[in-house]
Protein backbone atom coordinates (compact mmCIF):
# COMPACT_ATOMS: atom_id res chain seq x y z
CA UNK A 1 0.00 0.00 0.00
CA UNK A 2 1.40 3.49 -0.97
CA UNK A 3 1.55 6.17 1.46
CA UNK A 4 1.97 10.03 1.22
CA UNK A 5 4.63 11.18 3.73
CA UNK A 6 6.31 14.65 4.99
CA UNK A 7 10.10 13.85 3.69
CA UNK A 8 12.12 13.08 6.73
CA UNK A 9 15.75 11.46 7.09
CA UNK A 10 13.84 7.93 6.98
CA UNK A 11 13.36 8.25 3.47
CA UNK A 12 16.24 7.31 0.87
CA UNK A 13 16.69 10.70 -1.13
CA UNK A 14 19.82 9.42 -2.89
CA UNK A 15 18.47 6.40 -4.73
CA UNK A 16 15.78 8.45 -6.14
CA UNK A 17 16.46 9.30 -10.32
CA UNK A 18 13.03 10.47 -12.33
CA UNK A 19 15.53 11.01 -15.13
CA UNK A 20 15.87 14.82 -14.58
CA UNK A 21 19.02 15.88 -12.93
CA UNK A 22 17.64 19.40 -11.67
CA UNK A 23 14.52 17.28 -9.94
CA UNK A 24 16.92 14.46 -8.39
CA UNK A 25 18.94 17.22 -7.03
CA UNK A 26 16.65 19.02 -5.37
CA UNK A 27 15.11 16.54 -3.71
CA UNK A 28 18.94 15.14 -2.30
CA UNK A 29 19.90 18.76 -1.42
CA UNK A 30 17.53 21.27 -1.20
CA UNK A 31 13.95 19.39 -0.21
CA UNK A 32 15.15 19.34 3.53
CA UNK A 33 16.98 22.74 3.99
CA UNK A 34 13.53 23.92 2.53
CA UNK A 35 11.42 22.63 5.15
CA UNK A 36 13.94 23.50 8.03
CA UNK A 37 14.01 27.11 6.98
CA UNK A 38 9.76 27.21 5.87
CA UNK A 39 10.47 27.81 2.55
CA UNK A 40 8.39 24.77 1.34
CA UNK A 41 7.40 21.34 2.46
CA UNK A 42 8.09 18.23 0.25
CA UNK A 43 5.65 14.89 0.43
CA UNK A 44 6.79 11.88 -0.72
CA UNK A 45 4.70 8.55 -2.00
CA UNK A 46 6.25 5.10 -0.60
CA UNK A 47 5.16 2.04 0.10
CA UNK A 48 4.36 2.03 3.75
CA UNK A 49 5.50 -1.91 4.25
CA UNK A 50 9.27 -0.81 2.99
CA UNK A 51 12.02 -1.00 5.42
CA UNK A 52 14.41 1.99 6.52
CA UNK A 53 15.36 3.92 4.12
CA UNK A 54 12.55 4.00 2.55
CA UNK A 55 12.66 4.19 -1.57
CA UNK A 56 10.73 6.94 -2.55
CA UNK A 57 8.53 6.44 -5.70
CA UNK A 58 7.36 10.15 -5.84
CA UNK A 59 7.98 13.17 -4.78
CA UNK A 60 6.29 16.90 -5.07
CA UNK A 61 6.44 20.02 -3.06
CA UNK A 62 4.44 23.09 -1.93
CA UNK A 63 4.82 26.48 -0.91
CA UNK A 64 2.73 29.69 -0.35
CA UNK A 65 2.88 32.28 -2.82
CA UNK A 66 1.37 35.22 -3.71
CA UNK A 67 0.15 36.57 -7.23
CA UNK A 68 -0.67 40.02 -8.76
CA UNK A 69 -4.59 39.25 -9.86
CA UNK A 70 -3.99 41.00 -13.03
CA UNK A 71 -1.73 38.05 -13.91
CA UNK A 72 -5.09 35.45 -13.91
CA UNK A 73 -7.78 35.77 -16.71
CA UNK A 74 -9.81 39.06 -16.83
CA UNK A 75 -12.70 36.83 -16.20
CA UNK A 76 -11.03 35.66 -12.69
CA UNK A 77 -9.11 39.08 -11.57
CA UNK A 78 -12.17 40.87 -12.10
CA UNK A 79 -13.76 39.24 -8.57
CA UNK A 80 -10.43 39.48 -6.55
CA UNK A 81 -8.60 42.20 -4.76
CA UNK A 82 -4.99 43.09 -6.36
CA UNK A 83 -2.63 40.11 -4.70
CA UNK A 84 -3.75 37.26 -3.82
CA UNK A 85 -2.29 34.29 -2.16
CA UNK A 86 -2.43 30.81 -3.44
CA UNK A 87 -0.26 27.50 -3.46
CA UNK A 88 2.46 26.64 -5.87
CA UNK A 89 3.52 22.91 -6.58
CA UNK A 90 7.20 23.80 -7.29
CA UNK A 91 8.18 20.21 -8.22
CA UNK A 92 6.68 16.90 -8.71
CA UNK A 93 8.41 13.83 -9.95
CA UNK A 94 8.21 10.15 -10.37
CA UNK A 95 11.28 7.68 -10.06
CA UNK A 96 12.22 6.16 -13.62
CA UNK A 97 10.72 2.74 -12.40
CA UNK A 98 7.47 3.84 -11.41
CA UNK A 99 6.92 6.13 -14.42
CA UNK A 100 3.61 5.91 -16.99
CA UNK A 101 1.97 3.69 -14.06
CA UNK A 102 -0.53 6.81 -13.01
CA UNK A 103 1.88 7.41 -9.90
CA UNK A 104 1.86 11.29 -11.36
CA UNK A 105 -1.89 11.99 -10.91
CA UNK A 106 -1.71 9.80 -7.53
CA UNK A 107 0.85 13.31 -6.39
CA UNK A 108 -1.14 15.48 -8.09
CA UNK A 109 -4.31 14.42 -6.56
CA UNK A 110 -2.86 14.41 -3.23
CA UNK A 111 -0.79 18.02 -3.77
CA UNK A 112 -4.70 19.02 -4.43
CA UNK A 113 -5.73 17.12 -0.91
CA UNK A 114 -2.79 19.40 0.56
CA UNK A 115 -3.88 22.50 -1.04
CA UNK A 116 -7.42 22.13 0.20
CA UNK A 117 -6.17 21.68 3.99
CA UNK A 118 -4.35 25.64 3.44
CA UNK A 119 -7.77 26.96 2.04
CA UNK A 120 -9.51 25.34 4.92
CA UNK A 121 -7.15 27.23 7.16
CA UNK A 122 -5.80 30.11 5.55
CA UNK A 123 -7.43 30.65 2.54
CA UNK A 124 -5.99 30.72 -1.63
CA UNK A 125 -7.83 31.28 -4.59
CA UNK A 126 -5.70 27.83 -5.95
CA UNK A 127 -2.99 25.97 -6.54
CA UNK A 128 -0.48 27.17 -9.33
CA UNK A 129 2.58 25.34 -11.29
CA UNK A 130 5.20 26.10 -13.93
CA UNK A 131 5.19 23.60 -16.42
CA UNK A 132 8.74 23.04 -17.53
CA UNK A 133 7.81 22.66 -21.57
CA UNK A 134 4.69 22.24 -23.61
CA UNK A 135 4.47 18.57 -22.67
CA UNK A 136 4.38 18.68 -19.03
CA UNK A 137 1.63 22.03 -19.70
CA UNK A 138 -0.52 19.78 -21.60
CA UNK A 139 -0.56 17.20 -18.89
CA UNK A 140 -1.77 19.46 -16.05
CA UNK A 141 -4.17 20.50 -18.56
CA UNK A 142 -5.74 17.04 -18.47
CA UNK A 143 -6.41 17.94 -14.83
CA UNK A 144 -8.25 21.34 -15.49
CA UNK A 145 -5.41 23.74 -14.87
CA UNK A 146 -5.78 26.61 -17.10
CA UNK A 147 -2.58 28.63 -18.76
CA UNK A 148 -1.79 32.13 -17.16
CA UNK A 149 -2.75 35.01 -19.65
CA UNK A 150 0.61 36.50 -18.91
CA UNK A 151 3.16 32.65 -19.33
CA UNK A 152 1.93 29.50 -20.85
CA UNK A 153 3.41 27.52 -19.10
CA UNK A 154 2.55 29.08 -15.57
CA UNK A 155 -0.80 27.29 -14.92
CA UNK A 156 -3.24 27.71 -12.52
CA UNK A 157 -6.24 25.03 -11.14
CA UNK A 158 -9.07 27.52 -9.65
CA UNK A 159 -9.85 25.89 -5.76
CA UNK A 160 -13.62 25.58 -7.26
CA UNK A 161 -11.91 22.55 -9.59
CA UNK A 162 -10.48 21.21 -7.20
CA UNK A 163 -12.91 20.89 -4.76
CA UNK A 164 -14.78 19.33 -7.60
CA UNK A 165 -12.37 17.10 -8.42
CA UNK A 166 -11.90 15.82 -4.90
CA UNK A 167 -15.83 15.35 -4.15
CA UNK A 168 -16.08 13.51 -7.41
CA UNK A 169 -15.34 9.83 -6.66
CA UNK A 170 -15.15 7.01 -9.45
CA UNK A 171 -17.77 4.11 -9.11
CA UNK A 172 -16.52 1.30 -6.87
CA UNK A 173 -14.10 3.98 -4.94
CA UNK A 174 -13.12 3.58 -0.98
CA UNK A 175 -12.57 6.09 1.71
Amino acid sequence: MHKIELLAKSHDRDGFDCGSEPLNLFLKQTARQHAERGISRTFVLVDEAATTPKPIIGFFSLHICQIKSESLTAQEAKKLPRDVAGVRMGRLAVSKACQRQGIGKTLLVAAMGKFIEIFNSAGGIGLFVDAKDQDAKRYYEQFGFVSLPSNELELFLPVKTIQEALNAKPAGASG
